[in-house]
């Protein structure tokens, strides 16, 4: 992906990655995450469409202002950033919490939206991981402080370093360092607590598509899991698949939460077929 450009929206400085031509995908990344999840499979998909992954408010590059992190709220930044750089429609593609922006993006601004990709999404059931369960609890931003402590961050970050070296590397272990190293910062922290509590209580998740609002989209969706998520079940995407006339599942065979990041090559591949396939053609994966 491309370095970060900046622009203000509504007096806020919001950072995006922009490469390629022709149709858009808009990549909305997920809770504590930014727009580098998308590098691997931008790179392919760049080949024959415009890549737009933005920094949502209070992630990466973007400001982290004190204010509302509901799905509404982003999917009102996505439009907004769509306006500002005179984009009239996209294909959304959202992973984990940026799957739940992606549908209510999709319901709250359909005249901007193609197709919608779904990557192991929120928003589709309420199991969650326990640890999402226990952050979300009050007294959670007292604790992290001490869960990220500098030392740590300091050894993990070379460690690393020294792996990438010898030709090591795991997507699945990169994204869940920077998720979790995210976290040593202030202000990012503060806005991963407001964010989290918008979607997730002890109970599990809160915020839930629907049957309804699910149909409403009218649109063609894409459902890619990892049959080894251990952060948001399979059993979602299946439910939704059913749930969703005409959509298609695809299920990347050992992946766990990050199926665009740990098989990117087959994620660029089923993305790109279903872009240029006809709306009603269903592909399943193996479970």
């Amino acid at each position: 992906m491309p370095d970060l450009q900046h622009l203000s929206i509504n007096g806020n400085r919001v950072a995006f990655r922009l490469t390629g031509q022709g149709n858009t995908l808009l990549m909305i990344h997920g809770m504590a995450a930014d727009s580098r999840t998308w590098n691997e499979p931008s790179k392919r998909l760049a080949e024959s469409y415009r890549v737009l992954a933005p920094d949502l408010p209070g992630h990466g590059g973007s400001e982290k202002p004190r204010g509302d992190y509901s799905l509404g709220a982003h999917a009102c930044f996505l439009r907004d950033l769509l306006r500002a750089l005179g984009i009239p429609r996209a294909t959304v593609v959202g992973h984990s919490l940026g799957g739940g922006i992606a549908m209510q993006f999709a319901y709250q601004h359909p005249e901007y939206c193609d197709r919608m990709v779904l990557v192991a999404s929120g928003g589709l059931g309420p199991d969650v991981s326990t640890v999402l369960r226990l952050l979300s609890l009050p007294g959670a931003e007292a604790v992290l402080p001490i869960l990220v402590p500098q030392f740590v961050l300091a050894r993990g970050n070379a460690i690393g370093k020294w792996l990438w070296n010898l030709g090591i590397r795991s997507p699945r272990f990169a994204e869940l360092w920077q998720a979790y190293a995210s976290l040593a910062d202030t202000e990012k922290r503060k806005a991963f607590i407001r964010e989290l509590r918008s979607v997730v209580d002890h109970k599990g998740q809160i915020v839930s598509a629907g049957n309804d609002r699910l149909r409403l989209a009218e649109r063609p969706v894409l459902i890619i899991w990892g049959d080894r998520d251990p952060i948001i079940p399979v059993a979602h995407g299946l439910s939704a698949h059913e749930m969703i006339r005409g959509s298609r599942l695809e299920i990347f065979k050992g992946a766990q939460h990050f199926p665009h990041s740990e098989q990117p090559d087959r994620f660029a591949k089923v993305v790109g077929e279903f872009l240029t396939d006809g709306p009603t053609t269903r592909v399943h994966g193996e479970p």
